[in-house]
């Protein structure tokens, strides 16, 4: 799944550089649209993010692009990896981040349930 965030004034500290925690905000809200789009009718919380890294800055007026995919997958829990990068570019030098999102999937109760039922 690939999706798009443009940068605004908003999203910048007073250096004017992107926060980090809108970056960990975005990246945690498209691995999550990626879930239930795979898993519809399902409810997740996000368990884990792995090592949290900002490789670049990035400015205002930066086209973020984040490209999300499955990486794993368990009894009650799915993994997406999340790779960011300024522009339309796919390449090493452009991307500013990447980590891994773990998802459980739980009912209405807050307890896990398996992915395979609905």
């Amino acid at each position: 799944m690939e999706n798009h965030k443009l940068v605004l004034p908003q999203h910048l500290n007073h250096y004017g550089f992107l926060f980090g925690g809108d970056l960990l905000k975005w990246v945690d809200e498209y691995a999550y649209v990626a879930a239930t789009m795979d898993y519809p009718g399902s409810n997740f919380v996000t368990i884990a993010m792995d090592k949290v890294e900002f490789r670049k800055n990035v400015r205002q007026g930066t086209i973020l692009k984040f490209i999300v995919e499955k990486t794993k997958e368990g009894n009650t829990s799915v993994q997406y990896s999340v790779l960011v990068f300024r522009g339309n570019s796919r390449e090493d030098d452009d991307m500013i981040f990447s980590t891994g999102v773990t998802f459980v999937r739980i009912d209405e109760h807050g307890n896990k349930v398996p992915l395979n039922t609905n």
